[in-house]
């Protein structure tokens, strides 16, 4: 009898299976189909970003002359960036493999399935093994969401995991799907010399992200040659490219290869055995982690909520700490996002349309990323933008950027919101000198933009 089983080894469950052992439970196990670390290891956050760091890598070769200096980049290597990608995986996974086993906690390759559910007991089935416990902590992750596109089947399409495995570069790709996922695999193959058209059923590009900012990374990329189709929908995929309609009009975006991007789907086929209740296309949990059934967790991405791994992370602490007694909920509100373009964008608590909507009253303060030094020193030419939305009690409501390092500066904001500590407060804080980190403090201190 195992003390709690976690299904599912990407950053939700082998985190839980760490904090579990490190906890003081005994007889941890965690179950894995595929490969430890999930979809962020494997075919997700960590091979996209070394795809994005060799396409900035060559970006700043490109224009080394306005930093002083001559350079001529000969060949951008696609074979050699996917050999690279792999290598950083096989690493990374070999340290979570480690992580877990160091910590006290088993691991068994195989795909597990509910066999029983017996009074408190739950058999696990994985293979021709049987495993029991009184306590299940699911975290099986998502899975690519395809939609029902006419040609689909008649095309080689990508999706995320076989853009990250090719060695070869389209001489067109066509991009169906602007959200976080297609705008970074744009930036990539744009930086790099593909023609890239990016197909988008919504207004604007990064659905529920700040509109101002994700409109200016789309006017930037637009200067860089991307072309936009907004507000299209998808009408059938063939070799010669994608048949949109827009503005009542059917027109064709040529290309070479077309990469699907329509999002991801929670996995809870094959546990129906459990009888959990579910809220939208993930399984309903509380602030606890908990679910409606007795003795059953669930974190990650099947919850339906947020399909980032840092959201799984936070949940996985969260489900352990209440396990082993300790009451602690998640702040949902204190969830940084981010998109590792370049230049980056970056997001955590409300945007101006969604308290806009709650009708919530606030003031608006916006800087020019350009009045940080160092940003100035380190993009040449660019401008970027920090927006700071504060309430009516001097509550931080939420921070937005654009600009490169917003993926590492926007932790100070998050922080502020989930320990909520006022604007003033903040802008009191004495921030190291130059840093583009400084650029929250400038724009509190920044005349605010009353908003009726």
């Amino acid at each position: 009898m195992y003390s709690l089983i976690i299904i599912g080894g990407g950053p939700a469950g082998y985190t839980a299976a760490q904090k579990a052992a490190q906890g003081g439970m005994e007889n941890v196990l965690l179950i894995e189909k595929r490969a430890l670390g999930g979809t962020c290891l494997n075919e997700g956050c960590i091979p996209a970003k070394t795809f994005l760091q060799s396409a900035k890598i060559w970006h700043y070769i490109q224009v080394a002359n306005k930093y002083g200096i001559t350079a001529e980049a000969q060949e951008f290597k696609q074979d050699k960036v996917v050999a690279r990608k792999n290598k950083i995986v096989r690493k990374l996974v070999a340290g979570v493999k480690t992580k877990v086993t160091s910590s006290g906690a088993e691991i068994v390759m195989g795909e597990a399935e509910i066999a029983s559910v017996e009074g408190n007991i739950y058999t696990v089935k994985v293979g021709n093994e049987t495993y029991q416990t009184e306590k299940l902590l699911l975290a099986m992750g998502g899975e690519v969401a395809l939609p029902p596109i006419k040609g689909l089947d008649s095309i080689n399409y990508w999706t995320s995991r076989e853009a990250l495995d090719a060695k070869e570069l389209p001489e067109k790709l066509a991009i169906i799907g602007g959200g976080v996922i297609g705008m970074e695999f744009a930036s990539y193959f744009a930086q790099i010399g593909v023609k890239v058209s990016v197909i988008e059923m919504l207004p604007e590009i990064l659905g529920g992200l700040d509109g101002e900012v994700s409109a200016m990374l789309r006017e930037y990329y637009t200067k860089q040659g991307v072309d936009f189709y907004l507000g299209a929908k998808v009408i059938e995929v063939s070799p010669k490219g994608v048949t949109v309609e827009k503005d009542g009009e059917n027109l064709l975006v040529e290309a070479t290869q077309v990469l699907l991007s329509t999002g991801r789907r929670p996995v809870i086929k094959g546990f129906e055995a459990l009888n959990l209740e579910t809220q939208g296309r993930g399984i309903k949990v509380d602030n606890h982690m908990r679910t409606s059934q007795n003795g059953v967790y669930a974190i990650g991405d099947i919850t339906g909520f947020s399909q980032l791994a840092h959201t799984a992370i936070r949940e996985a602490e969260v489900a352990i700490e209440n396990l082993l007694g300790n009451e602690t909920e998640i702040c949902y509100r204190a969830i940084p996002s981010v998109v590792y373009s370049n230049p980056e964008v970056a997001g955590v608590g409300y945007t101006e349309e969604q308290l806009q909507k709650e009708r919530i009253n606030y003031t608006k303060r916006t800087l020019n990323m350009t009045y940080a030094g160092r940003f100035v020193v380190e993009n040449e030419q660019e401008n970027g933008l920090c927006k700071v939305l504060v309430g009516e009690n001097d509550q931080i409501l939420g921070v937005h950027m654009l600009g490169n390092s917003s993926s590492e500066i926007i932790i100070a904001a998050t922080i502020a919101i989930d320990k909520q500590i006022p604007a003033s407060k903040l802008a009191h804080t004495i921030f190291p000198h130059p840093t583009v980190g400084e650029i929250i403090k400038e724009t509190i201190d920044a005349i605010p933009i009353d908003i009726e």
